[in-house]
């Protein structure tokens, strides 16, 4: 599905730069409290994002910074916009560095996927932003180790404090 939409931004501290999405539009791709889509901008770029809903019926899709600096966007530019149904198992890809660690520690992967699909998402970006391999795995790895010692429970500012640690 293709359409144009224009950048705004709230005037929030939650919520900040973003683009409608039509509500017939949006309302294809909701699914009970699924709304995970696979959004691609300006032809060139690609992102796995939720359809937030705007509280008057319609919908939203944040465009974080680092995106708006690729694409050169500011407030009242056009945006050429296309969503596709987002089928994957947690809603972005997984870096093949947890994978893989999942896939070798039982108790690690059981933790894991004990924790809400927002939870595992956020633990995914982590552990997907840094550009080298190596420093990739040694946040797997951090966060595998954390969910062990913590029986799961996952507290942000201790998982920052283990990550500084192992600095």
């Amino acid at each position: 599905m293709r359409f144009t939409a224009i950048l705004d931004r709230f005037n929030s501290d939650l919520w900040g730069h973003h683009f409608r999405v039509p509500k017939a539009m949006a309302q294809d791709f909701v699914e009970g409290n699924d709304r995970r889509v696979i959004c691609t901008l300006n032809e060139t770029e690609e992102f796995h994002c939720a359809l937030m809903p705007d509280g008057e019926g319609a919908y939203f899709i944040n465009v974080n910074k680092e995106l708006r600096k690729k694409l050169n966007l500011r407030v009242g530019s056009e945006l050429f916009v296309e969503l596709k149904k987002d089928e994957s198992e947690y809603g972005m890809p997984v870096p093949e560095e947890l994978g893989e660690l999942l896939k070798m520690d039982e108790e690690g992967n059981a933790l894991f996927h004990a924790l809400s699909k927002g939870k595992q998402r956020s633990l995914l970006y982590m552990v997907s932003k840094p550009k080298r391999s190596e420093t990739r795995l040694k946040k797997a790895v951090v966060i595998v180790d954390y969910l062990k010692s913590t029986a799961g429970k996952l507290d942000y500012k201790q998982l920052n404090q283990a990550f500084k640690d192992n600095n």
